[in-house]
């Protein structure tokens, strides 16, 4: 067979590439080189003071590796390119100064101004918001003496325990190199490759395949600072601290059908939420909340708390509330200010520093070099968004985007032209809490990192069965992606590392056989972790880890779908929705049409959306008021009838009043009773579907519903999956 031109082009193109000896093959038994071409001795643990010490910069294949990465792209962010972002105001409860002597946490009389911005980690600009992924919580204080950024995730943990490997894992999670697919996705062969063979990562995993992964809102997330970070108290004494964001509107998170269809409906689904919460004043609140550790109790924890894959179980350090963030401005423009504003972890003011983390002090040092691509120089911090309050003097000069104009000959020190100024503040500065150190330069990693396992096991443990569930379907899902079928097996091992059960549900969703000693080998080891660290503080359970243990304040900010139209019953509709706007909620009439819809009693409602644009995904419960011709007519739609089913199916709140229990009576929801059966006037609340025909009274049914909202989900429906949604 002859080939033609084009089949011609392509093998000489295939040829001419393989012949580049600067191509590198993947299936060649090639050593891993710096770009100089010097041989590595290995590419998974920074150089350190000791097993457990800082950082050294002279490892010089930890920072090629680390910059060669801050710079791959142009001009947007490497991770986290997806943001929204808001002005605000912190403002502490009481002063710290026992633990700290940060300015900004003495006087509760106090506004300091922030920046906040959320954010994806994996998608690009373009992608969903609703996408399983960690979340960004970058917070930026402007305080009186600098400049603090907290750079958080809404996960307290991360997948690695070194930032040399941080290229990897966001290599691995971002779409294939040869195809640039998958978009935003986790659900790929690569990503779980890298999981596969990084034990250390398990912790994390089971946090991202959780519902943590897929928030409600930004305004329904919790933050962490990941890290253990210092305060240092103006008498010098250090304690060890983790930081916490705790939402004032509780913590709520989306299912995954729902996460999916939304990124289709509205992929600003969680852009759109905040802007439109603070433009209509409801302004989103958090708590900063602190585990305090003193020094001398570092060491009595059965993990390290220099690892970055473990948490400090509440159980054992309670978060202590001491100050409230406000966020009531949106950007008056998104580039100027959410695009360009450039977080550095190493900012931080006298009274908090750093500890020996190993994945903190990379991202000292990778955050400000990928600004200086990034923003084009070294300059950024002049761009008004990122510029201090405090003031600014120092001799450094030029460069890109220079917007100062320094005056004056001096620009060294020591200097007597200028009067010696500007002068280093001493004791008055910014003084490094003077850590003993004394241990060889190695490239290992402490032993007291070595337990992968046992905080995966203790998130599974802590979760309710609802959320056990969603784990595993989540792991179905995106393990039912990978082609692989090595990769599906390894994961299978470890997740029987992690809980014997769970790794069977994943394996039989997934077609596969788990073999019967899985779990064994951990339950053995897990013996043995116990019988040497017998002394250590550990919990099996902790149920601040389970989202159902957490607040419920109420439904401030909950979004209601009331499904009308004509002929439906002005006075059920008024009197329900002036009750739930009186607690908060926002509530919007869906039609099948824009314009108004006649009422029974012949006025008129306007209608806020059609149900063309809207869907039971875009809100947290709905209502169906009464009204004969208004029901009759929903119920030979296919829209209210889908409404309907998919709200049940998401387990969200449902209300219905008169005739509108007919058209629950309709819909495929038959595992509560909700047809004419009842008694004119009897209160039916049951999984979350509340109703009551021919009351002459409102106000019990109005308590009833909102106690619904006010729970957000309701599990307890075992027979949902057969609804059709």
């Amino acid at each position: 067979m002859m080939k033609n031109d084009k089949d011609v082009r392509v093998d000489e193109h295939s040829k001419n590439r393989d012949l580049d000896p600067q191509r590198e093959n993947p299936t060649a038994g090639t050593y891993l080189t710096t770009d100089q071409g010097i041989r590595v001795e290995s590419t998974d643990n920074s150089l350190k003071v000791g097993a457990r010490g800082p950082t050294l910069l002279e490892d010089f294949h930890f920072r090629e590796k680390l910059t060669r990465f801050d710079h791959e792209r142009i001009p947007e962010r490497v991770v986290h390119a997806r943001g929204s972002g808001a002005h605000g105001y912190f403002q502490v409860y009481e002063s710290l100064a026992d633990l700290t002597k940060a300015k900004f946490l003495q006087d509760p009389s106090v506004k300091t101004p922030v920046f906040v911005r959320f954010s994806t980690v994996a998608g690009s600009r373009g992608s969903a918001d609703t996408v399983r992924d960690v979340r960004g919580f970058a917070t930026k204080f402007y305080t009186e003496e600098g400049n603090f950024d907290l750079v958080g995730n809404n996960i307290p943990v991360f997948f690695i325990q070194d930032g040399i490997k941080f290229p990897d894992v966001i290599h691995a999670v971002k779409p294939d190199p040869d195809s640039e697919m998958p978009q935003a996705s986790s659900a790929h062969d690569t990503f779980w490759d890298f999981i596969s063979l990084m034990p250390e990562s398990m912790h994390m995993i089971m946090w991202h395949l959780s519902d943590r992964a897929i928030p409600r809102s930004f305004r329904m997330m919790e933050g962490f600072g990941v890290h253990t970070f210092r305060l240092v108290n103006a008498e010098g004494k250090s304690r060890f601290v983790k930081f916490h964001w705790k939402p004032l509107l509780g913590v709520h998170s989306l299912v995954w059908d729902e996460a999916l269809k939304i990124a289709g409906k509205d992929p600003d689904f969680h852009r759109r939420d905040l802007w439109k919460a603070i433009e209509t004043g409801a302004y989103p609140e958090y708590e900063l909340g602190l585990q305090i550790v003193e020094e001398d109790q570092a060491d009595d924890f059965a993990f390290d708390l220099l690892d970055s894959t473990k948490i400090i179980p509440e159980e054992l350090v309670p978060v202590r509330r001491v100050g409230k963030l406000t966020l009531n401005r949106n950007p008056d423009n998104f580039f100027a200010e959410t695009e360009q504003i450039a977080f550095c972890i190493q900012n931080v003011v006298p009274g908090i520093d750093f500890t020996d983390d190993p994945l903190l002090h990379a991202r000292l040092f990778s955050y400000l070099d990928t600004q200086l691509t990034r923003l084009g120089g070294p300059n950024f911090v002049q761009i008004p968004i990122n510029r201090p309050v405090a003031r600014v003097d120092n001799n450094q000069q030029d460069g890109f985007h220079q917007h100062r104009i320094p005056r004056g000959r001096v620009n060294y020190s020591p200097n007597s032209l200028g009067g010696g100024c500007p002068m280093a503040a001493g004791a008055a500065g910014f003084v490094h809490y003077p850590a003993q150190l004394n241990a060889p330069k190695v490239r290992l990693r402490s032993e007291s990192f070595g337990d992968h396992y046992s905080q995966a096991t203790l998130f599974w443990e802590s979760m309710s069965m609802p959320e056990k569930e969603h784990i595993v379907k989540a792991a179905v899902f995106e393990l039912g992606k990978v082609a692989t079928k090595a990769i599906r097996e390894r994961m299978i091992e470890h997740f029987g590392r992690v809980d014997a059960d769970f790794a069977r549900m994943v394996a039989a969703g997934l077609g596969m056989h788990a073999h019967a000693g899985l779990g064994t080998t951990v339950k053995n080891a897990a013996h043995a972790v116990a019988q040497k660290l017998s002394a250590k503080r550990s919990v099996e359970k902790s149920p601040a880890l389970s989202q159902e243990n957490t607040p419920k304040p109420g439904i401030r900010t909950r979004r209601i779908a009331i499904l009308a139209e004509n002929g439906v019953s002005e006075a059920e509709l008024s009197a329900v929705r002036a009750a739930l706007a009186a607690e908060g909620a926002e509530t919007h009439v869906i039609s099948t049409t824009l314009g108004t819809v006649k009422t029974a009693e012949g006025g008129q409602v306007e209608v806020d959306f059609s149900s063309i644009h809207v869907g039971s995904i875009l809100y947290d419960a709905v209502y169906v008021p009464g009204g004969t011709a208004s029901v009759e007519a929903m119920k030979k739609m296919g829209d209210p009838i889908h409404f309907l089913n998919e709200s049940y199916r998401h387990h969200k709140p449902i209300g219905a009043t008169g005739e509108g229990v007919e058209l629950i009576a309709a819909s495929q929801i038959k595992g509560v009773t909700v047809a004419g059966a009842q008694a004119a006037g009897k209160l039916f609340s049951e999984k979350g579907v509340v109703t009551v025909r021919g009351a002459s009274d409102l106000k019990p049914f109005i308590t009833a519903f909102i106690e619904a909202i006010t729970q957000h989900r309701h599990w307890d429906r075992p027979e949902y999956p057969a609804v059709p949604a």
